[in-house]
Parts: structure tokens; sequence; C-alpha cells
């Protein structure tokens, strides 16, 4: 598997160099040249998952780097699928190298944190709260590129990185629709936790609860402010942030601690 995740990685370089080397370009025959080595590497990636994530015996091994790739995957996915619409393309400079790499150490570095799932269930829970980790993911990736814009027109720098971005109006746009489809499958997995989960407030789970809770919380603050007051510019991209910030240490945080840290002290 480790040649294959390699292969997936070049294959996002080279897209990657390519969204950058065609720069500027609004063709939509370019555009489909610089992605196809993207979609070429999400659907070896695809293989990969189910080897990594699914090793047999109704076993479901989410351990650090599997999330992280299957996150990254699924991020990937709909740069690809927005991209077809809008010209997005530019998202995937950052995003679909480091998915490769995520791939390559997932390889590299196999999980043991297999664990058998109890229910149907459980099993979608747990897929709808990775979609909406993923979902909350790339709308900081967009909040990220925004502000970059924003600085950078307010500066009166409009080249460089910029060149590769939709108009700033477009970009705040999908920021939300974004935002918006991340808030929904986050509800969705918060309120399938509290049906289908025995004890969200378990030792091994209070912190991951807690932190999503904020984090649901100052997404629906915000997208009550873009409704009800308009918010937008530099408010919306540092709650977009902060949000971001409490999910991933909501899910990254917990398994970083409980695998590496705990795990490698337990050894000792």
């Amino acid at each position: 598997m480790i040649k294959l995740s390699i292969l997936s990685l070049i294959c996002h370089c080279l897209s990657a160099f390519l969204i950058f080397h065609f720069a500027g370009s609004r063709s939509a025959s370019t555009r489909y040249i610089q992605l196809s080595p993207a979609l070429a590497a999400t659907l070896l990636q695809a293989y990969l998952l189910v080897q990594l994530i699914y090793p047999g015996n109704e076993q479901l091994n989410l351990g650090f780097f599997n999330a992280m790739s299957l996150i990254g995957w699924l991020v990937c996915i709909q740069i690809l699928i927005s991209s077809l619409y809008r010209p997005l393309q530019s998202l995937g400079i950052l995003m679909f190298p480091l998915c490769g790499i995520a791939f390559v150490l997932a390889t590299y570095l196999p999980s043991n944190q297999a664990f058998t799932v109890s229910s149907q269930f459980i099993s979608s829970h747990i897929m709808i709260s990775v979609i909406a980790y993923s979902l909350i993911m790339l709308s900081a990736i967009q909040a990220l590129a925004l502000a970059f814009q924003d600085h950078a027109i307010r500066s009166h720098h409009p080249g460089g990185f910029i060149r590769f971005l939709p108009p700033l109006h477009d970009m705040e746009t999908l920021l939300f629709q974004m935002l918006g489809f991340g808030f929904i499958f986050l509800t969705t997995a918060l309120l399938s936790g509290v049906f289908f989960v025995e004890d969200l407030f378990a030792q091994q789970l209070v912190h991951k609860t807690v932190l999503s809770i904020i984090g649901w919380v100052i997404l629906a603050t915000l997208l009550y402010g873009r409704y009800k007051f308009g918010w937008r510019g530099k408010m919306a991209i540092r709650w977009t942030l902060t949000a971001f910030v409490f999910i991933m240490l909501a899910y990254f945080g917990s398994k970083l601690v409980l695998e590496f840290i705990v795990q490698n002290n337990v050894n000792l």
C-alpha cells in the first residue's frame, strides 16, 4: 500500500503544480487538465481507505492518521466537485499535497486502533461526523484564502496568489454555503450521538462532546449573524476559524492525546 500512497501523493503534487502553473486561466479544458491527476489520486485513495479503515470482521479503524486521511480525502472530493461549477481549484494547491502526505503517513505508520462497530447506527453517526469535520475544514481553508485575498486588496497588492481566486463576493458566498452544509451535518452528528451513543459524557467522550458543542454554538451564532445582521469580512473569518479550532480539537485533539501521549506513557 505504501507504493500506492506515494503514487497518489505524486499525482496530487502534479495537480497542485498544474494549478499553479496555469494560474488565472478560466478555461474549462485547462481546469480539467489541472484536476485530472488529483482525480486519479482520489480514486487510488478510495481503494487505500477501504484497506485502512475496514480491516475486516466488522471492524472500523479510525486511528489518527487514518481519520486524517479520510477527512483530507473528503475535502479533496469537495474541491473537485466544486471546481466543476466555479474556478475553485486554487484551494487544491495546499490541500491536495497535504492529503497525499496524510495517506503516506497512514500507510507508513499503520494504526492499531481498530474496534468493532456495535450497530449500523453507530457507523452512520461516525461517518456523518467525519463529513461534518471535512466540510468545516474546507470552510476554514476557504476562510484563510478569503482573509489573504481581503488583505491583499486592502493593501493594493492584488497580484500573486490572488490571481488564482474567484472574486471576493463569490468567495464569501461560497464560504457561507460550506458553513451551512457543515452546520447541518454537525447538528445531525450531535443529535444522532444523543440517540445512538450510550453516554456522550463518558470519560473518553466528554472532551469531544463539549468541544463539539462549543463549535456548534459558534457556527450557529455566525450563521444567525449573517442572516440577521449581514456579518461578513473579518468577522466571518474569525468566527469560522474559531469554530474550526474547537471542532478539530474535539476530534483530532482527543485522538492525539489518547493514541500518542497516553498510549506511550502506558508502554513506558
